[in-house]
C-alpha cells in the first residue's frame, strides 16, 4: 500500500521530533554550565573552552559549574527547573513520536494515541506548574514584579493551554478508538 500525503508528512515530522529529542537529551547536562557561566558567556570565551586539549578546557567548563551552581539560590533554582522542565519535554517528545508511528502504521485512532497524549498533557501541566512556583519562588526572593514579565511567567500559561489541548486530543482519539472498535465488530 502506498503511503498517503499524511503519512508521508508525520515520517518528516518523526524525524523532526526524534532530532529535536536528541538535542533535548544532549543539552541537558550542559545546563549546570550555562547556568553559571549565564552572564559570562561570549563567542571569545566560548572558543576559547574549546581551544585546548580536554584537560584545560572542556573539563573546566563541565566540571566547575557542577558544584558552584548549588551555592547561590538562584542558580540552583534556575537549574533545577531547567533539568526538569528538559525531562518533561522530553517525555512529550516521545508521546508525541510515538503517535507518530502509530499514523506511519496506519492506525492513527487507536487506544495507544489516546493514552500517549494524556502523558504528553500531563507533563505539560507538570512543566506549566513548575514555572508558576519559580516565578513565585523569584517573586518572593526579590521582593519585585519583575518575574511576572520573564519567560517564566510566560510558560505558565502557554503550557497549561498545550496540556488542555492535548487532553481534549485524548478525548476524541479515546473516543474515536472506541467508535472504530465498535464498527469493526459491526461489520
Amino acid at each position: 500500500m502506498p503511503n498517503t500525503a499524511v503519512q508521508k508528512i508525520a515520517h518528516v515530522l518523526n524525524l523532526l521530533v526524534l532530532a529535536t529529542f536528541i538535542c533535548n537529551l544532549l543539552a541537558l547536562p550542559l545546563v549546570p554550565c550555562l547556568v553559571q557561566n549565564r552572564f559570562y558567556l561570549d563567542m571569545n570565551g566560548v572558543l576559547s573552552t574549546f581551544a585546548y586539549d580536554l584537560n584545560d578546557g572542556l573539563a573546566l567548563f563541565f566540571d566547575t559549574p557542577y558544584y558552584q551552581v548549588w551555592q547561590q539560590p538562584y542558580t540552583a533554582a534556575l537549574t533545577l527547573f531547567l533539568w526538569f522542565s528538559g525531562v518533561c519535554t522530553a517525555v512529550i517528545l516521545w508521546q508525541g513520536r510515538r503517535v507518530l508511528r502509530t499514523i506511519l502504521r496506519g492506525q492513527p485512532f487507536s487506544m495507544e494515541n489516546a493514552v500517549s497524549l494524556r502523558r504528553a498533557a500531563v507533563s505539560s501541566f507538570i512543566i506549566s506548574a513548575a514555572a508558576l512556583l519559580r516565578t513565585i519562588f523569584s517573586i518572593c526572593t526579590y521582593h519585585t514584579l519583575f518575574p511576572l514579565v520573564t519567560y517564566n511567567a510566560l510558560f505558565v500559561p502557554i503550557f497549561a493551554m498545550a496540556g488542555l489541548l492535548c487532553l481534549v486530543m485524548s478525548a476524541l482519539f479515546r473516543q474515536a478508538a472506541e467508535i472504530k472498535v465498535e464498527n469493526d465488530l459491526t461489520i
